[in-house]
């Protein structure tokens, strides 16, 4: 196994999945409904980049497309959110 292999198949799900698991924490923990919300946006941004990680490992490009429309919608999802909690319609 090459250190490339090694790389993508062991050490960057381990960090994605931690990188969740602390956004997670977060996100039930928060003492705000902004911590809250940026937790969600920021699990959602991992979550694209382990789409993308699983396109590059299985040399699946519809992962590609899927990450993007994903990242669009929750980029829609998120000033959503925050304009309601800004106080806006």
């Amino acid at each position: 196994m090459s250190g490339l292999e090694v790389l993508t198949q062991i050490v960057f799900p381990v960090v994605i999945g931690a990188g969740i698991l602390l956004c997670l924490l977060r996100m039930l923990g928060g003492p705000t409904t902004v911590d809250r919300a940026v937790a969600v946006d920021t699990t959602t941004t991992v979550t694209v980049a382990l789409l993308v990680l699983l396109g590059f490992v299985f040399q699946r490009y519809v992962y590609l497309d899927v990450a993007l429309v994903y990242a669009v919608l929750t980029f829609i999802g998120a000033v959503a959110i925050a304009r309601y909690l800004e106080g806006g319609l």
